[in-house]
């Protein structure tokens, strides 16, 4: 009987995404960005996976997720890209990871904790348009960089800045870099060549060139999921995640007879119900109610009633298969597949936050093109 569900994660498909993208950046630096757990798939794995298709950077959100890679046996330059509390700073330090600064004060603080030898690398970040991290002012920026450069300890190891809309608005995003660049270069003029710029995404790597510069910054894609929300096989990215369960019921249904809480599936013809002990708390989301299909015996079958806690109904139609069948809610099987971009539209949300959604009490497994990996 298999697991009531189970994430299974191909790290071969994300080895390969990497190459892709290392590919379409060179001679830009590839940063494979596993913050959030790898977007649900495991960060360590995928840190390792990325690494063997080309990447050369890690990238992650908070220090413990610096410190959890670390310890995971990863070597690989690595920056921390969010804001660090003064509690943080010693262990992005100790994890030998660079920061990402944008006010004098932070430096002051940084570099009280920096450590002999090479130092720790920093990344001044111009908000050019995000409207999040980093200063909106190129004069407050350049002071900083200076700092960084002026202090014991510490080495200005690059300028950053990040894209709002190249996803949607290449536009827009081309007027960031137009912000970027010229003070990013004259960052550069002023503390040496040596200082990586970099300010591309997945979506701004593969649909932006110019903005590529030494180093892209790609996260969704390595993963195989369309940074444009379409269809990853546009771009040449393979899906790495599968999400499976099983079928743990299947009964008659009467025509009047109901699934789910509040009745909000009756049925108008006699059928056959699965029940999927799969739910909100696993990920699949309770706004999936009467709108989503899985994948039983190779074709589609919809999802009906509320989705639970715990559990999801799927009505089979007159000819179900056996208890115990295997359901794919995300992944293919046969020549059918269901994708992240696809609970995404009916979500009206973006792929990312279904795989970052997929909840901590479902294992990951990790293979490479169905052979297992520890």
């Amino acid at each position: 009987m298999p697991l009531r569900a189970l994430a299974r994660v191909d790290v071969g498909a994300i080895a390969r995404n990497c190459a892709v993208l290392a590919g379409a950046a060179a001679p830009a630096a590839l940063c494979a960005v596993v913050k959030a757990d790898g977007y649900g798939h495991g960060a360590v794995p995928a840190a390792r996976a990325a690494l063997e298709g080309g990447a050369t950077w890690l990238a992650v959100a908070t220090a413990e997720e610096a410190a959890a890679l670390r310890a995971g046996g990863l070597g690989a330059p690595l920056l921390v890209l969010g804001a660090l509390s003064p509690e943080e700073l010693p262990i992005a330090v100790a994890a030998g990871a660079d920061v990402v600064a944008w006010r004098e004060g932070f430096v002051a603080a940084l570099a009280a904790h920096a450590q002999p030898g090479a130092g720790t690398g920093v990344h001044v970040k111009l908000d050019t348009g995000m409207g999040r991290l980093g200063t909106r002012d190129p004069e407050e920026a350049a002071r900083v960089a200076a700092a960084v450069a002026a202090a014991p300890g510490l080495r200005l190891a690059g300028a950053m800045t990040h894209f709002a809309t190249a996803d949607d608005d290449p536009g827009f995003a081309r007027e960031q870099l137009a912000r970027f660049l010229p003070w990013a270069q004259r960052i550069r003029a002023r503390h040496g060549e040596d200082v990586r710029l970099h300010a591309s995404n997945s979506a701004a790597t593969l649909g932006l060139p110019e903005a590529r510069l030494d180093m892209v910054r790609c996260g969704i894609a390595i993963y195989g999921m369309d940074p444009f929300h379409e269809d990853p096989a546009l771009r040449g990215l393979e899906p790495a995640l599968e999400l499976r369960s099983y079928l743990a019921e299947v009964k008659p249904c009467a025509p009047g007879e109901s699934a789910g809480y509040g009745r909000r599936f009756v049925a108008r013809e006699p059928t056959w119900l699965g029940t999927v002990p799969v739910g909100y708390a696993d990920g699949v989301r309770r706004a999936l109610t009467n709108d989503c299909d899985v994948l039983v015996g190779g074709r589609r079958v919809p999802l009906v009633g509320t989705v639970s806690m715990d559990n999801v109904t799927v009505d089979l139609g007159p000819e179900p298969p056996p208890r115990g069948s295997d359901v794919v809610l995300l992944g293919r099987q046969g020549d059918e597949r269901v994708l992240a971009e696809e609970w995404a539209r009916r979500l009206g949300t973006i792929n990312y936050e279904i795989t970052c959604g997929i909840g901590p009490r479902v294992p990951r497994a990790h293979h490479r093109d169905g052979e297992a990996v520890t």
